[in-house]
């Protein structure tokens, strides 16, 4: 435990924004689980309407170092290549 008034503040914060960045990974799995349903479900242009939201989803909380940027770009490019072999 935190002996410091410091260190119990460090550690209110701490538990605060894991709340809060937990919800955003949430956010992330579920734009990608929602693209994927799209692509196999079949239809290209409903697929392709949430895949740009979902590129959107995936840019913000990778701007805010939730993820890394690489591991945005790999969920990106793996979504695209489904949906183009959709075609």
């Amino acid at each position: 435990m935190a002996n410091t008034a410091q260190a119990r503040k460090r550690a209110r914060q701490a538990v605060k924004q894991n709340l809060h960045n937990s919800s955003q990974r949430s956010e992330l799995r579920t734009a990608i689980k929602a693209v994927r349903k799209a692509i196999d479900g079949g239809d290209k242009a409903a697929a392709a309407a949430i895949f740009k939201t979902s590129i959107s989803t995936i840019d913000s909380i990778a701007d805010k170092k939730i993820i890394h940027k690489n591991k945005a770009a790999r969920h990106k490019s793996r979504l695209a290549a489904a949906l183009k072999a959709l075609a």
